[in-house]
């Protein structure tokens, strides 16, 4: 059972009592991430993710790191494009322990100077090995031919520029104006005890910080732009997007139902045709990104430069082919079954249950028990099916290509499979 409280200063804590487990998951979000940030911060978002992790005016880097080997629990962090969580999970008697350290992290961050240079080597190096990651970097030069100069297009990482310019002043203005009491939700999944709530309410409570009047959160408008990176690859990657949906639409089910059919699987049709059958990509997939107010479906391979536009015209018939002649009853069925399975077992995890409580909570403000979602997922239908590939497979597409070629070759086309 999901219980939610909101306490006096507008923080949200989301509890999953789950009495048959040892452990407790317990996770402090943020609403905000690189679709917050401006073009001369951007970055700051998974820098300030980092630096949580440097120091508090009780703790040093290597004081958190220790207090958690000593308990024998995980700690981590993550940034996304709308939100960003500082997580543990431990076992349930550390629980306290655990929200002890995230609450220091959280409010009693010292940035110091010397720390903040030294991380931003760190996070430089990272964003050099994922530049150096072709199939990862893809992804991110896709988003940007997307939604081009919207914050949506922004990278998570930030670059290398704009990160040496970042200041600590900078760090404080953007916590001010995004890390605020309405902003925040705690979640916890796992053996939690009343006493726990307890100690979220003392340590967040007394949490103030005026609210800035949030800039309004404007749908971006799919631009189906083209972006290469010359590279000298062993491989040609490729990204093609096409406008999807947004975290709450109504039709959301049964995208993800064809995503499962068309490449969300090793028995979709993209991994059949293109790898089992003609053997031309190791790798070959599809995936639906949903945020708040907009969403894109996406398609990846990479393959040797030489077999690039067999494999691009082979994804494409695939694609022209599921939207007009839809998909059987027998891959429905098929579909249902591995994501009702899919669902079961991450309910077996107290991490990916506190996960879905703090990504529900941000960006749909409502939590369906297991229930409500697989009666969702059963009412999808053949026909709905058809009707979301019909609505999608008919835009422009946007292109992203990394690889040793000087351009985008001509047979890519944004506009392959618009109807006239």
């Amino acid at each position: 059972m999901i219980e939610k409280y909101t306490l006096d200063n507008g923080v949200r804590v989301i509890i999953e009592k789950i009495p048959t487990v040892r452990s407790v998951a317990l996770g402090i979000w943020i609403g905000t991430g690189s679709k917050y940030e401006n073009a001369e911060v951007n970055g700051i978002s998974h820098f300030i993710e980092h630096m949580l992790f440097k120091g508090t005016t009780a703790r040093s880097a290597k004081q958190i790191a220790e207090s958690f080997d000593q308990i024998g629990g995980h700690v981590n962090a993550f940034t996304s494009k709308e939100y960003t969580c500082y997580y543990a999970r431990v076992l349930d008697e550390h629980a306290p322990v655990a929200l002890d350290i995230l609450s220091d992290m959280y409010f009693n961050s010292v940035f110091d100077e010397q720390e903040l240079q030294k991380e931003k080597n760190v996070v430089i190096e990272e964003i050099r090995m994922y530049d150096d990651t072709p199939d990862d970097l893809v992804h991110d030069l896709v988003a940007k031919a997307c939604y081009e100069t919207h914050p949506l297009g922004y990278s998570i990482l930030g670059t290398e520029d704009v990160l040496n310019q970042i200041t600590r002043e900078d760090i404080h203005r953007y916590i001010e104006a995004r890390y605020t009491p309405e902003q925040t939700v705690i979640t916890v999944a796992g053996n939690v005890t009343d006493k726990l709530l307890g100690e979220i309410t003392r340590y967040f409570s007394g949490y103030k910080r005026t609210t800035k009047e949030l800039t309004p959160d404007v749908k971006p408008n799919f631009t189906a732009g083209s972006i290469w990176r010359k590279k000298d690859t062993e491989q040609a990657h490729l990204c093609l997007s096409f406008p999807g949906y947004d975290v709450g639409h109504e039709d959301i089910y049964s995208l993800i139902l064809m995503n499962n059919v068309l490449g969300g699987s090793m028995s979709s049709r993209l991994f059949q045709e293109v790898r089992e059958e003609r053997g031309l990509a190791y790798s070959v997939y599809s995936y639906h990104s949903a945020f708040k107010n907009s969403g894109t479906f996406t398609l990846y391979t990479g393959t040797a430069t030489k077999q690039l536009e067999e494999v691009y015209n082979v994804m494409m018939n695939t694609v022209a082919a599921l939207r007009d002649g839809g998909i059987s009853t027998e891959e429905l069925k098929k579909g249902k079954e591995q994501l009702k399975g899919s669902l079961m077992l991450s309910l077996e995890s107290t991490s990916s249950r506190m996960s879905r409580l703090g990504k529900n909570e941000l960006l749909l403000s409502r939590h369906l028990d297991l229930d409500e979602i697989i009666q969702r997922v059963e009412a999808v239908t053949v026909e709905s099916v058809k009707k979301v590939a019909e609505e999608i497979f008919t835009n422009p597409v946007a292109i992203a290509l990394v690889s040793p070629l000087e351009m985008i070759p001509d047979y890519m086309r944004s506009d392959i499979l618009v109807r006239s």
